[in-house]
Order: C-alpha cells, then structure tokens, then sequence
C-alpha cells in the first residue's frame, strides 16, 4: 500500500523536473533571441523590449551569469558597431538588472577593458565611442563596488577626509560620463547626421543612461560639497569648487542640446539646471537647490508574437528630414552664439575667480601682517613691563642706598659727638691726672718751692692735720687709681667704637659695589636681550623678503617654462640677434645675484642688493627661455633641438638654485655657476644663428646706407648712359626687323621709373630716420635699427646690381653676342628687387605717408616696365626666328620614320637638359637663400664648382631620364637595313 500511495508523488517530482527544465530551455531561447537582436551589426538603436526581456532575466535568475554566457561568445573584435551596442546593453544591465549583476559584470572587467583598448587604438568613428563607453563602465562598476548604496548613508555622514576622497571619485565618474556624451555630440555635429536616421540614433540611444546618471551624480556632488564646506575652510576647498564649476558649465550645455534633439522629446524628460552653479560659502544655498528629476514617460510598445522584426525602425518619420536639417543649423547656429556666450561667462567667472583668490591671498597676508603687528605689541608690552620692573628697582636700590647714606651720616654724626664727648672727657681726665701727678710730685720732694709754701709757718698749722693724716693720702692714692682706670676703660671703649665705625663703613662700602654691580649687570642682559631679539626679528624678516621674492622668481621662471610646451606659442618666432642680446643680460644678472648672495652671507642683516638682483635675474631668465624656444621655431632642427634642451636645461637650474635659497640648510651651497653655463651655451647657438654678412660696424650703417644709396643712383645714371650709346650704335651698324626688334627691347630699357624709385626711396628714408630718431642721431637711429639698416641696404644692392645686370644683357643682345632669355631673366630680378625695397621701406613708414604712396607708385611703374621688356623681348624673339613651314613632301615613309626618331632623342635629350638645369636652380635659389641668411656652408672641403650634385631623392624616375641610345649613324645605319627588307 505504501509503495502504491508513493508512486504519485514520484511521477509528479519527475513531472515537475521535466517541466523545469522546459522552463529553463525556453528562458535560455528567449535570453539567447534577445541577446542576439539587441547586440548585432545593424546601426540602429537597441530596441527597449529586447533590452527589457534581458534585464527581466537578470532578475529572474537574480545575476546575470546568462547574459554574460552568451555575450562572451560575441565577434566583438569584428564589428565596432556591435562592440557599442554591446556597451549599451551592459549599461542597462548595471543600471536596471538585479543588484547581483554587478558582481557578475565586475568578473568579467577585463574583457570590457580589452575591447576598450582594442578599438580606442583603431581609428574609427565608433572604435572611439567604444573605448569610451567601456571606461565608463569599468569606472561605474568600480565605483559601486566601493561605493554600494547601503554604505552610502554612512558615506555621508562620515569624516571630512572620506568624504573628500568620495568627491574625488564622484567628479572622475561624472568626467567620463560627460567624455562620452561630448564625443557622441561632436560626431553627429562633424558627420551631419540626423537625430531622426537610424544612424543618429544608434550613437543617441545609450546617452539616454547617461542622463540618467548625470542628473544623480550631480545632486550627489552638491550634497558632499555642502558638507565639506561646512567642516573644512573655502580655501581648502578652491579646487573642488573649480572642477565642480567646469562639469556644472558642461552638464548644462549637454542637457541643453540633447533637450533640442528631436530623439529625446518622447523618451525623456531632461531637467533643467539653474542659470548658475550653488554657492557653496553660503550654507543657506542648499536650501535653493533643487535636485534634477529625469523622467521616463511610460510607452505601450507591442509586443510581437513573431521575432521577424530585426529591421531597424526609426522611431521618427524620416519625411522631416529637411525640417530637421535646418532646425539643425539653426540650432547650430545657436549653439555657436551659446558657447560663445558661455566662452565669456567662463571667462568672466574665471577672472572673478581669480580676483577672489587674489582678495583671499591679499587678506591673509593681512591676516598675518596683523598677527605678527599683535605679537610685535605683545613682546614690545612685555618688554616695556620688564624694563619698567628694572627701573623700580632701580628706584628701590637708589632709595635705599640714599636711606642707608642718610643712617650712616646719623650713625657717623652720632659716634663723632660720642668720640667729641670721651675727647673732651679723656683731656679732662688727662688735665686732672696731670694735677693729681702734680700734686704727689710736690708731696714728693719737700725742697720745691710747693713744700716750702706747705711748710710755711703761716701755713703749717692749717696743714699739718692734714699733711700727716694717713687716709687722706690713701684716699688720694684710691681715686688716682680709680681715675686711671676710667682713663683705660675710656680708651678702650673709644678704641671699640673706632673699629665698628670702621667695619660699618667697609661693610657699607661694600653692599654700595655689590649693589652697583648688579645694577650694571641687569642693565647689559636687558640691553644684551634687546638687541638679540631686535636682531633675531630683522633677520627673520630678512629672510622671509627672501623667500618671497624667490617664490615669485620660481613662478615667473615657471611660467617661461610652461610655453615651451604651449601649442600657442609656435606661432611665435624672435630673432638670434634679441637672443644675443637677453642672454648677454641674463650673464650680467647672473653676476649681480652671485654678488648679492656673498654679500648677504656676510651680513643677513641687509638681502636688499640679493633681492634686486633676484628680481631681475628671474625677468631676464626668463625671457631669455622664452625667445630661445621662440627663436628654435625658425632655426635648423639641430640647433632648434639644442637650444630647446639648453632652455629646459636654464629652467631646471634656475629652479634649484632658488630652491636652494628658500632654505637656510642650503643657503650656504647655493651657486648660480651652473645657470651660467648653461646661458653661455644658449648665447654661443644664438651667435651662431646670426647671419653671417659681411662685418660692419653699428656706427658705419649709416654711411654705409647713403653710399649704397649714392652708389644705386650713380650705377642708374651709368646704365642710362650707356644706354643711349647702344642704341645710337645700334642705328648704324644694323637695319630691317634686328633694328626694330632692338629698339623695342632696349627703349623699354628706360630707367627713369627705376631712377625715380630710388630717388623716392630715399625720400621716404630720410622722413622715417626723421620721425624714428627723436632725441638721437642718424647714425645711432641706424645703428638701433639694425636688421631693417641692414635690410634696406641689401634691397638697395639688388636694384644696383640689377640695373647694371641688364645693361650688360641688353648690350650683347645689341652686339649679336646675348640671348634674349638674359633680358628676361634681368627683368625679373628687377622687379624682385623692387618688391624688397618696397617691402624693407614700408616696415617703418607711415601708412598714411604721401611718399610711401609714391615709392608704391614707382614700384608699379617699374613692374610694368619689366613687363614690357619680358613682352618685347618675346615678340622680337619670334619676329627674328624662321617661320618657315616645314615640307616632308619630297620624303619616303622610312626617312620620315627615320627623321621622327632622331626627334624624339633630341625631345629626350632636351628634356633631360631641362630636368638637370631645374635641379641645379633649385640647388642654386637653396644656396643663395643659406649664404643670404647667414648659415655657414656645410664643409670648406666641397669643390668650386657652381654646378651641385643631384640629390638622389629628386631624381626623375627612370622613363623621365635620358636613354642609352645608340650613335646617329648606328640608327641610321639600322633604319636603312630595316628599310631594304620591307622593300626586298
């Protein structure tokens, strides 16, 4: 029963099976049928339900490994258009497929960059929208691999440096984004394709996502961008708000155009930016933002039971095209004003940008000169206070030296009246004592006079009690010992009082040095700490003036270098002369800065004379690399090479010494010996880059010019002379046609028009030498203006040796011994040389000059008088030769036949004269224009010869060259035989 009950469940397991793997089969068909009518070779657009059913597989099969099975099997190598579409798909996978799609495609990174880089190495019009399209998808897919959409929140939120980094990534993503839609717009606008053509809209379609991209990616930018201003200063921030700005200008003007296209009006809505990009220093402007919304109107496209719809259907009527064409060019038309509009608007915004960043610089060093002004008081306040200190106590010390003056003049006082008083004390005692000696003395001898006046009768009875009492003399003898005693006591007490006196006054003596001392000692620290500091201050001072100024030489040196490689800049040529001359200037700063660098080593105190030299060393340098490069544009390719290299070489060690003056470590070993060696090297190519004519001295181009100008005039007049001397010899020894032809060759010889150009030549001369001069003289006008002096001196040269040239053709023409072609040539050279004069005199004259008008008038005249010559020559040329018809009448078919040929190897023979005689000119016009500009010949060894060699590269080709034809008489001989046998 079991094994029955179970049987069911088992069929139905297998059914399910079976209709499973039917279900897989059929989702791999249809995957398969619609991979392969969305990615063909067909320029079409993709159609959207092919595209729709890929991406509803993805999800379905939640990745997209399907897709990707079939796609790898793609001849995408064969077909550039396939490749495209192929992106295209891709794009729309990334965009709406399941979100494991991603990590399929990112397995799969390097097969899209090789494609990329197989068809961005061809040059083809799709190959270069492949290579595109595919970095646009390798950088969308590695910035949502690293960038998902739930660490995007975080992303946000999270620290300053992340979300710097993060605006980094976001600008390189819309870059690309925004590198492919200028590119697909550029080509349509070059190769006039038409929105409405299956070809304009197979490169439109994938700018559909592009849209859809651009507009999230910009309000993404905005968002971060508000965010970094409000936690990092604006200053830090200059570059993000420069390249914000460039992609905001370059958004709009791509939403603008494809907002025009017919293409997108009925499959997107494109938003429209505001006039101006958010301003990011206000926070407030964040609430005036409006996020850009693209929309996709809904469209019930039909979906066909049959897969018979691979033609390409335009999505528009192609009945408009000449509706079209001229919105096209009135668009254009448009655009041209647009950019031209946004081309000021960018330059506007630039300038203010700049004057903004110039305001922002100039108020931090405000700021810091502020700063430093406030430090300044504070360390001149704590000065000020430290000195006041001093000076109190100073005051104290002084007051109590004067108190203790004051106590000691008491003390002095007070023990002098004492030692007055034991004085007067100690005489008394001394004069008592003396009294009492006195006294004893005359008890003692009773023969003085004192005795007898004792014992006296009159006296003896009133003494004689007290004579001979024994204790009044032992009273006596009591108080003589008492007083001796008070005598020593007060000597001794006297002597006491003299030696404290004594060590009071050497102890007062001695605080008086000690306190005088210190005194000194606190004066010469503070005046020590004073100067240290003021010192210390003007040197850093010093130092910083230094390195300002060295910075601003490193830009201005920067800058030289920067235009070397500035396409801009081969427009623009100098003279090896103006080399010369910069360089000769930059030699002499060089030894200005190595003098001011010693100078400063010895006293930092004073940078002043380094500082001059600095800023004209760093001018000088670098024009002297700008006119070396500028002179490399009109130079050989050898010294063009290695004066650029020299220039380059200038910078790089201008750039290091400075470098090394920034900086106190290095300051000692900074040398500028290296930059000389590199200037001379650039003054030495400029000396050989000069023309080398003729040697002359800048003082004697001015009388060099009146005598080639006298010389011209005298060389006329001549010519006239002689002239006139032919023709009358002419009249005599000659008649008929040969007379008349030479009359009309030679009255048109007449050279009053070329007497009358240089006579207004130097007219013209002398009123530009009046007008240039000024305050100085002819000579140094000339001697200034040397290249046009040297100019119009070999223009007057060429009219000189013309004249005279064509005087001796028009002789022997007269005396039969000339060829009319050497009037013909003559002619030329005059009217040549007369467009140099003309052209040397007006490069400084005035345009509104009477006799600049008439020099032109008088080269006109003189043109048309070598005009005539060439006519008459030729007329009198033909008059003279034989017109004779020619009669082959009397001839038989072998000598006609014979005669041909010997034509034709005369016909070859002349022509290979011609070709020859070509050359040799042509080497002859290459010389004269080297020895005219002042290059060297190439070796002194190669022969005399006027005659060059050919060079092989201008050789004719071998039908064009003479044959190796046999002898007249060997053909001759030849024909004859052949004729016999045709008789025979």
């Amino acid at each position: 029963m079991n094994s029955i009950r179970q049987v069911p469940s088992r069929v139905k397991t297998k059914r399910t099976e079976t209709n499973l793997g039917a279900e897989r089969e059929h989702f791999d068909k249809q995957q398969l049928s619609s991979i392969s009518k969305a990615i063909n070779s067909n320029e079409a657009p993709v159609k959207e339900k092919h595209a729709r059913r890929i991406i509803l597989g993805t999800h379905r099969e939640k990745g997209a490994f399907t897709f990707w099975s079939y796609a790898l099997g793609l001849p995408l190598s064969s077909n550039s258009i396939l490749s495209w579409k192929f992106c295209h798909v891709v794009h729309k996978v990334l965009r709406d497929g399941h979100h494991n799609s991603l990590q399929d495609c990112m397995r799969h990174h390097s097969n899209i960059v090789e494609t990329g880089q197989l068809w961005g190495n061809l040059h083809d019009r799709y190959g270069q929208l492949v290579a595109l399209y595919a970095k646009l998808l390798c950088t969308k897919m590695e910035f949502h691999v690293k960038v998902s959409l739930p660490s995007l929140a975080l992303k946000l939120n999270s620290g300053p440096q992340s979300q710097f980094q993060l605006t980094v990534e976001v600008f390189d993503y819309l870059d690309t984004e925004l590198r492919l839609a200028e590119t697909v717009i550029r080509q349509l606008n070059t190769s006039i394709a038409i929105s409405t053509l299956t070809s304009g809209q197979c490169r439109l379609s994938p700018l559909i996502q592009v849209i859809q991209d651009c507009s999230h990616l910009y309000h993404f930018t905005v968002k971060l961008l508000f965010k970094l201003h409000a936690c990092l200063p604006a200053d830090t921030l200059q570059g993000h708000r420069d390249r914000f700005h460039d992609q905001f200008h370059s958004l709009k003007t791509f939403f603008n155009k494809a907002r025009d296209m017919m293409y997108f009006k009925r499959l997107i809505q494109i938003p429209k930016l505001p006039e101006s990009p958010p301003n990011f220093l206000h926070a407030a402007s964040l609430a005036k933002h409006a996020r850009p919304v693209v929309v996709i109107p809904d469209e019930d496209e039909p979906e066909q039971v049959d897969d018979e719809d691979d033609d390409p259907e335009p999505l528009i009527n192609v009945s408009d095209v000449t509706v079209d064409i001229q919105i096209e060019n009135l668009k254009r038309d448009l655009e041209l004003l647009r950019t031209d509009l946004e081309r000021v608007k960018g330059e506007a915004q630039r300038y203010i940008t700049q004057l903004k960043s110039q305001i922002n610089s100039l108020e931090a060093e405000l700021e810091e000169q502020r700063v430093q002004k406030q430090r300044a008081l504070v360390e001149n306040e704590q000065l000020r206070m430290e000195l006041e200190a001093t000076r109190r106590r100073n005051a104290e010390h002084e007051s109590v030296q004067a108190t203790f003056g004051e106590a000691e003049s008491k003390r002095t006082q007070a023990t002098e009246q004492r030692y007055n008083k034991l004085k007067e004390k100690h005489t008394e005692l001394v004069s008592s004592h003396a009294e009492l000696l006195r006294k004893v003395h005359l008890y003692e001898e009773p023969h003085s006079p004192l005795f007898s006046l004792w014992f006296s009768p009159h006296m003896l009875i009133s003494n004689q009690m007290y004579l001979y009492s024994p204790s009044s003399m032992s009273a006596l003898q009591a108080e003589k010992e008492r007083l001796m005693h008070s005598v020593s006591e007060k000597e001794a007490a006297l002597s006491a009082l003299r030696h404290a006196a004594q060590l009071q006054q050497s102890s007062l003596q001695q605080e008086r040095e000690r306190s005088t001392r210190e005194l000194g000692e606190l004066q010469g620290r503070l005046q020590e700490k004073v100067s240290q500091d003021s010192t210390q201050k003007l040197l850093e001072e010093q130092f910083s003036l230094l390195q300002g100024t060295v910075s601003e030489a490193e830009s201005i040196i920067q800058d030289a270098v920067a235009k070397l490689d500035d396409p801009l800049h081969i427009r623009c040529t100098s003279s090896p002369d103006y080399l010369v001359s910069r360089a000769d200037a930059t030699l002499g700063s060089i030894d200005k800065v190595k003098r001011g660098h010693s100078d400063y080593l010895t006293n930092m105190g004073d940078v002043g004379g380094l500082l001059r030299a600095l800023t004209q060393f760093s001018h000088l340098a670098a024009d002297t690399i700008i006119n070396g490069s500028a002179t490399a544009h009109m130079a050989p390719t050898d010294h063009a090479d290695r004066l650029t290299e020299n220039c380059r070489g200038c910078a790089t060690h201008s750039l290091q010494f400075l470098k090394d003056l920034k900086s106190k470590a290095s300051l000692q070993r900074a040398d500028p010996a290296s930059i000389r060696i590199v200037v001379q090297k650039i003054l030495r190519l400029g000396e050989e880059l000069r023309p080398k004519g003729v040697d002359v001295r800048q003082d004697e181009l001015g009388d060099l010019v009146d005598k080639e100008m006298a010389a011209t005039s005298a060389a006329i007049e001549e010519a006239v002379r002689r002239i006139d001397e032919m023709m009358n010899q002419a009249r005599k020894d000659t008649s008929g046609v040969k007379l008349e032809v030479n009359e009309r060759s030679v009255v048109c010889l007449t050279y009053s028009a070329i007497h009358l150009l240089v006579l207004t030549s130097t007219d013209l001369q002398k009123e530009i030498v009046e007008g240039g001069r000024g305050a100085a003289t002819i000579k140094e006008f000339y001697a200034r203006n040397s290249r046009w002096t040297e100019g119009l001196i070999s223009a007057s040269k060429a009219v000189g040796w013309g004249a005279t040239q064509m005087v001796e053709s028009a002789d022997k023409v007269v005396l039969h011994t000339g060829k009319y072609e050497e009037l013909i040539v003559c002619s030329h050279e005059i009217a040549a040389s007369t467009a140099q004069l003309v052209a040397s005199s007006k490069v400084k004259a005035d345009r509104n000059s009477t006799k600049l008008t008439a020099l032109q008038q008088a080269s006109r005249r003189v043109n048309e008088m070598a005009a005539n010559v060439v006519a008459s020559t030729k007329t009198g040329q033909e008059n003279l030769e034989d017109k004779d018809t020619m009669d082959f009448s009397g001839m038989s078919l072998i000598k006609l036949k014979m005669e041909e040929m010997e034509s034709q190897v005369k016909v070859l023979e002349l022509e290979n004269q011609l070709g020859n005689e070509r050359l040799r000119l042509g080497e002859l016009r290459k010389k004269h224009y080297d020895i005219g500009n002042g290059l060297a010949p190439s070796s002194a060894s190669e022969p005399s010869s006027p005659k060059p060699s050919k060079p092989s590269i201008m050789r004719k080709p071998a039908l064009a060259q003479k044959p190796n034809l046999p002898p007249k008489n060997m053909v001759r001989a030849k024909m004859e035989t052949l004729a016999h046998r045709l008789c025979g």
